[in-house]
């Protein structure tokens, strides 16, 4: 098994039980903007341009989706289930835009468990300042074997 020296492969299956849950906290900052650009040459002015996201019903640049969703899916592989498990499926609404330096709360929650098919269903959902949700959704997840 090729890891990093004290990585932790994730829960397995087994190891996993109905209502877990996870919550985290992400303020999304210049920096993670800049890697997100950099690496995908996205330059949406509705992204990076203020005068542009000005004259926009939203009047100021939102966050790529991807990079929200980027958070979600960096928390299965590190959190819940960990490392070694592998996203088959999502279905994630974008219910209200998240604008450059707002902190957004996301809550994971274990669904359902099929021990036969090896599939975890987790519950995703975000919210931003003022309790506004910004993400609903579900995820499908094979934990490592």
């Amino acid at each position: 098994m090729l890891l990093r020296k004290g990585t932790k492969i994730g829960k397995k299956i087994d190891e996993i039980t109905v209502g877990e849950r996870l919550q985290l906290t992400e303020k999304i900052e210049d920096k993670d903007l800049l890697l997100y650009l950099g690496l995908t040459n996205d330059s949406n002015p509705l992204y990076v341009q203020h005068d542009y996201a000005a004259q926009t019903p939203y009047k100021r640049p939102l966050v790529p989706i991807i990079m929200l969703n980027g958070i979600i899916t960096s928390a299965i592989s590190k959190h819940l289930p960990g490392p070694g498990s592998h996203i088959r499926e999502q279905n994630l609404v974008y219910l209200e835009p998240v604008f450059h330096y707002e902190t957004i709360e996301i809550v994971l929650e274990v669904q359902h468990v099929d021990v036969h098919s090896n599939v975890v269903d987790i519950y995703v959902k975000a919210s931003k300042e003022k309790n506004i949700q910004v993400i609903e959704g579900v995820l499908k997840v094979l934990p490592p074997d």
